[in-house]
């Protein structure tokens, strides 16, 4: 069980790339390996997920995109957070922490007898 992996939740893929591009910009793969790794490697972004929805960030203005180098010495697209950004993680984040007590709550209620 410990090695499982789970799909990241509808709706909260977005949440995760805004706080993971609170340190600073990335390409889309460091993203990825960020939320990876900072899950002690339970949630796992797949590619075709990802660059969607970092598409759909951007052209929110929730990021803007910039073309360096990456460590390999490749060409990639850094993505960072605009100002909406963080005003859309500290939303989100609210949101989230709400309804995971909500759903914490219910659990801890325990079964009916």
């Amino acid at each position: 069980m410990a090695d499982e992996r789970f799909q990241i939740l509808p709706g909260t893929l977005e949440l995760l790339v805004l706080r993971v591009l609170l340190r600073g910009e990335l390409h889309g793969y460091g993203i990825a390996q960020a939320i990876q790794q900072r899950s002690k490697d339970v949630l796992q972004v797949e590619e075709g997920s990802l660059y969607p929805a970092l598409h759909r960030m951007e052209k929110r203005g929730l990021l803007e995109a910039t073309w360096g180098l990456s460590e390999a010495n490749r060409r990639a697209k850094y993505y960072g957070l605009t100002r909406k950004g963080r005003g859309e993680y500290a939303a989100q984040s609210q949101g989230w922490e709400r309804m995971t007590d909500a759903v914490a709550n219910v659990l801890r209620a325990g079964a009916p007898s």
